[in-house]
């Protein structure tokens, strides 16, 4: 009791005698690699009394070397005041605050933290040390590092030295706050150039910057890797080609597929295709599609193939308002590219170059055909023309058309023609009294036709007519007007009608054979009655033959007078006898008809009608086609009677003659007088005599 309070009494006393007790150097922070020696400094001047050190407040004892701590010990000249601590080996536990303490003066030195840092254990890459990837097909490398490193390293990735980029860094902590583990994961598309590759994890803290590493090497898989080549890579259009494929694969090739644009080329199978070369193969690429089990791969190629020029795009027609730019496109093909002239058709002169052909300003004379043309390329094929149609819109181009000549009161036919582009709205004719687009109008009629086409680029074509019924003066001295409009215009032109005499040369000729058929019946008649008379032999009975052409006042009458026998002046009669006509059952007398009903035997009478003209002339059956209407023909037949035999004749002047059988023109005796003919008023002879008399093997004459 008495020696402490002696010794703070001598502390007290020499303090303030001297220096008092003052820390030299203290303990600073350390950090010590776990397993190597920490020292932890501590020096006292003015101080000789008890000195001791303390981990975390906990005292380790004033002995140097500390009993109870093995690795723990106090290094240093007490008398100088030098009072180190030491700990080998540095063990986790080791890790704490330490303070050196001269506990007679109450000095404490400020805490120093002794850090003991673990070192990280090599990294594990998971797969390792050979990972098997697939090319082309995303993965992921994962690296770990377990143990209680301190401080947490860090997980670094590098191929060939370098380190890559990518990599996430993920760490598991324990329940104590201690570190568990750490991993990194690195994301990757691996090729088939990084098939045998080598990568390196690396685990790397301060506890060893230079870091522990773990290699690991890459196994890939990968589809085919295809190259392509063809050969000759430019050919003339029809030579042969031969097109390579080669392919490296891991695993090996199990396959060839080739294709040309996009299909399938039909028996096809191994490294190898030939074929031959023609301007398809410029645009439809040759592909090789070469497979394995992990997948497959194709490359292609297009051939460099020189043909002559083909049409693809044909020049379209072109419809242009009059005094506006006509274009017209045309697209060849070819390789080497063609020369594509152009050119009106008819025409050699070049209007342009090129796939485009421009008209400024056109005009009616421009519109037509124009030719886009292409040479032969340098093998001589291909090549050729194509064209196409300008139409020039403009006011309707209007001609008359030839229109025949008509009769006066006849019908009458008067045409145009019509060309325009766009089509007209309407075509209409008009003169003095009124107008007519189409239908009808008193005498007038309106018909329209397409017309064939004309000159290129005129337009469609109509053909109007207008038809007259019953023409009068008027029509033939006036004119018609045919016109037509568009929406651009109008157009017109001026038609007359013609006028016809009244007989043509062909009625006339037509008239003459009328008269010489007539003529040639007549005098056949006549002969054969005075043929038959010679041979008569039968009865004088008396027939009456009829001549075509007599009114039925005049067949009635001369009926009359073959019943009653009898009569006024009735002219000379022909009495013949007929040998060849037999008695029928019931004693009446059957004419026999040669011409097997050709003319009508009525009983035994045949008559063959002549007519009775005005004045007792001959009046012919009808009247010719050719003569003006309304305009009897009468004919002189003195002239030609004299030839035949005398005949008695009993009358002439009605036109009948008795006969004996159908059969019985073998004669005739020229009559005696014939009654002047009663001509209409103005009407002219028509001069017949001045034909000659037509002479016919065979004449047929229906009656």
């Amino acid at each position: 009791m008495l020696v402490p309070t002696f010794l703070v009494l001598f502390f007290c006393l020499r303090g303030r005698a001297g220096l008092s007790p003052h820390f030299l150097q203290q303990p600073e922070d350390l950090v010590v690699l776990l397993g190597d020696e920490a020292r932890l400094p501590c020096a006292l001047g003015a101080y000789w009394g008890l000195v001791q050190w303390t981990k975390d407040g906990l005292a380790l004892g004033g002995e140097r070397d500390l009993p109870g701590w093995s690795r723990y010990w106090i290094s240093g000249n007490a008398a100088s005041g030098q009072h180190d601590l030491h700990i080998r080996p540095v063990e986790l536990e080791d890790q704490a605050s330490y303070e050196c303490q001269a506990t007679q003066a109450g000095l404490r030195s400020r805490p120093a933290q002794l850090h003991v840092l673990v070192p990280p254990e090599a990294p594990q890459v998971l797969g390792g040390p050979s990972v098997s990837l697939v090319a082309g097909i995303p993965a992921n490398l994962t690296c770990q590092s377990r143990g209680d490193a301190r401080p947490t390293p860090e997980l670094l990735w590098f191929r060939d030295g370098v380190r890559l980029d990518g990599a996430t860094f993920h760490q598991t902590l324990l329940k104590e706050g201690t570190t568990g583990s750490v991993e990194s994961i690195l994301s990757l598309t691996p090729s088939s150039h990084d098939d045998g590759a080598t990568l390196v994890c690396r685990a790397r803290s301060q506890a060893m910057p230079a870091g522990k590493d773990t290699a690991v090497t890459l196994s890939l898989q990968y589809p085919p890797v295809v190259t392509l080549s063809a050969e000759p890579q430019t050919v003339q259009e029809g030579e042969k080609v031969t097109f390579r494929c080669q392919a490296t694969a891991q695993p090996p090739v199990t396959g060839y597929r080739w294709a040309k644009g996009g299909s399938p080329v039909l028996g096809a199978r191994g490294p190898m295709l030939e074929v031959v070369a023609d301007a398809s193969f410029l645009t439809a690429p040759v592909s090789c599609e070469v497979s394995n089990a992990v997948g497959s791969a194709n490359r292609s190629t297009a051939l460099d193939v020189q043909f002559g020029p083909i049409l693809q795009a044909k020049p379209k027609p072109v419809s242009v308002d009059l005094g506006n730019d006509a274009f017209f496109t045309c697209v060849w093909r070819g390789n080497p590219l063609p020369r594509v002239t152009w050119t009106r058709r008819g025409d050699a002169q070049v209007l342009a170059s090129g796939p485009t052909l421009r008209l400024p300003a056109v005009g009616p004379e421009d519109a037509g055909d124009y030719v886009c043309k292409a040479e032969p390329g340098l093998s001589g094929l291909g090549g050729g023309a194509a064209e196409a149609r300008l139409t020039v819109n403009a006011p309707p181009v209007v001609t008359a058309l030839h229109s025949a000549p008509a009769f006066l009161r006849g019908p009458a036919r008067l045409q145009c023609l019509v060309f325009a582009s766009p089509a007209p709205e309407a075509v209409v004719w008009s003169w003095d009294e009124g107008f007519l687009a189409a239908g009808s109008r008193g005498r007038f009629l309106v018909e329209t036709f397409p017309a064939p086409e004309g000159r290129g680029g005129q337009g469609p074509g109509l053909i109007s007519v207008l038809h007259i019924s019953g023409t009068q003066e008027s029509d033939f001295s006036r004119g018609f007007n045919c016109s037509a409009r568009n929406r651009l215009g109008e157009g017109g032109t001026r038609v007359s009608l013609g006028r016809r005499d009244s007989l043509p040369m062909v009625r006339i000729v037509a008239g003459v054979a009328a008269v010489a058929m007539t003529l040639l019946m007549v005098i056949t008649g006549v002969v054969l009655c005075c043929w038959r008379h010679s041979k008569a032999s039968f009865s004088k009975q008396k027939n009456l033959v009829r001549i075509p052409g007599s009114s039925d006042a005049s067949s009635s009458r001369g009926h009359e007078e073959e019943e009653t026998g009898n009569g006024e002046d009735q002219g000379p009669i022909v009495h013949t006898d007929h040998s060849d006509l037999v008695l029928d059952e019931e004693g009446t007398l059957e004419a026999k008809d040669p011409t097997n009903g050709y003319y009508k035997v009525r009983g035994v009478s045949v008559s063959l009608s002549l007519g009775e003209a005005p004045g007792g002339g001959l009046f012919l059956p009808p009247s010719s086609p050719l003569g003006p209407p309304g305009t009897p023909t009468f004919y002189d037949f003195n002239p030609h009677l004299g030839m035949v035999p005398s005949c008695r004749l009993y009358r002439a002047q009605a036109g009948y003659l008795t006969t004996p059988h159908p059969r019985a023109f073998t004669s005739y005796i020229k009559p005696t007088s014939f009654g002047p003919p009663d001509l209409a008023p103005s009407t002219p002879l028509f001069p017949y005599a001045a034909f000659p008399t037509p002479s016919h093997p065979r004449l047929q004459t229906h009656v």
